[in-house]
């Protein structure tokens, strides 16, 4: 398909090419076409002037002229040549018409003025000339065309290594995209021309995102497990404290979401080094969401049309479930419905819907946009969209038509895999 797409570059360069040489053999052509016509019209105008001269001897001896030379006044001369001798220079002996109109096809005449108020006239083909330019024209036009047939696939054919180099330029970007970060371009090899200079700049670039990636995510898990040995203690300190007191209670709690988002942060740390790999099982999905949902001890409607059993991780798919169903309780409005038909599964709120650069660029960590969703670290959806990579499912997120927020876990790749 790329060899027949006309917008690709092999194309663009055969185009520009075939241009240039079409311009260089116009420019040739009309040269020669000048030149060979200057030249015709030379030969034709020295063939009458001849004609004239030795009829102008003859008639100078004689009194007549020969059968192919006229004898007639300036009133029976034809209007251009009669303008034409009348503006000959003075000192030139005869003047010339060029017919090209019918029934007189391409005949030069001329005149030469003589005693008695009379003129000379002979005229000449040019028809043999003007033949042979033709087919000089013909010629250059054929030569043109089949020197083209040559030079665009030899054009298109030359680009070839280029076109290579960039295209695995461009699948290493991709690569590199989808999480491949030690995707590079590679050696340039023995070129050195602007493409090597790009792929160059590309590895450099991959190298340092790789770099800085890695910092981020090592410094993320080393701060969660620095943090996990202060929680515990703070966590059983308040363990400690009175049952029924209020500041107790307040300490307690903050603990205890202090402990979930270090937790939350290991997990990202994992899910951002690719070490989770998914154990699946034959799960039915109907049973599976309706007891996760069971057990979040929210008020959440469980709706299940033709759940099918499908191969899955199901620690993960509750770990989504669990995340989605949180984030639409804290962040939307009730009713909270969980709709489960086939493979897939919906999760929908009736709050305000999703922030428009959630909807563009997907959840961020620590990033919950806008406080009509509520307050929250946003590490909840992130998590639920890496799980949902790691299965090889696809979350996606919108806006419901009547208002709220819907979120759709779809495992029907997964299935399609295995």
């Amino acid at each position: 398909m790329a060899l027949l797409n006309p917008r690709a570059l092999r194309w663009k360069i055969a185009a520009l090419t075939a241009t240039a040489c079409c311009a260089v053999a116009a420019v040739i052509g009309v040269l020669v076409h000048q030149a060979i016509s200057e030249r015709g019209d030379r030969t034709g105008e020295e063939r009458v002037a001849a004609r004239l001269t030795a009829a102008e001897r003859e008639y100078t001896r004689t009194g007549t002229t020969p059968l192919d030379v006229e004898i007639l006044t300036l009133q029976e001369l034809e209007a251009p040549l009669a303008h034409a001798l009348a503006a000959k220079n003075p000192s030139g002996l005869y003047a010339t018409w060029y017919d090209r109109e019918p029934p007189n096809w391409y005949w030069l005449w001329a005149a030469m003025p003589v005693a008695d108020n009379r003129v000379l006239v002979a005229r000449t083909d040019m028809s043999t000339e003007v033949r042979s330019l033709q087919l000089l024209d013909r010629s250059i036009i054929k030569a043109v065309l089949a020197a083209l047939t040559v030079i665009v696939p030899l054009a298109a054919l030359a680009t070839e290594p280029m076109n290579r180099r960039l295209r695995h330029g461009s699948r290493t970007a991709r690569a590199i995209a989808d999480g491949d970060l030690d995707a590079r371009i590679g050696p340039p090899g023995r070129a050195r021309d602007e493409i090597t200079e790009m792929s160059a700049a590309m590895d450099v670039m991959a190298e340092t995102l790789q770099r800085k990636l890695d910092n981020e995510r090592r410094f993320t898990a080393d701060v969660a497990h620095e943090l996990r040995t202060p929680l515990m203690g703070l966590s059983t300190a308040a363990e400690l404290l009175p049952q029924d007191d209020e500041a107790a209670e307040l300490v307690r709690d903050r603990a205890l979401a202090l402990n979930g988002l270090v937790e939350d942060l290991l997990e990202i740390s994992r899910l951002d080094a690719g070490v989770e790999r998914a154990r699946t099982d034959a799960v039915p999905l109907g049973e599976l969401v309706a007891d996760v949902v069971h057990r979040t001890g929210t008020q959440t409607l469980v709706t299940t049309r033709g759940a099918q059993v499908v191969e899955t991780d199901p620690r993960r798919v509750e770990r989504i479930v669990v995340n989605l169903v949180t984030n639409a309780h804290r962040h939307g409005a009730l009713p909270v419905e969980v709709t489960v038909t086939g493979t897939r599964i919906v999760v929908r709120d009736h709050g305000p819907g999703m922030p428009a650069t959630l909807l563009d660029e997907g959840p961020q960590r620590f990033r919950t946009e806008t406080s009509a969703r509520g307050r929250g670290h946003g590490l909840g959806l992130t998590i639920a969209l890496g799980q949902a990579g790691v299965l090889g499912a696809r979350l996606t997120f919108a806006n419901a038509p009547g208002g709220g927020a819907t979120v759709t876990l779809d495992l029907a790749s997964v299935q399609s895999e295995t």
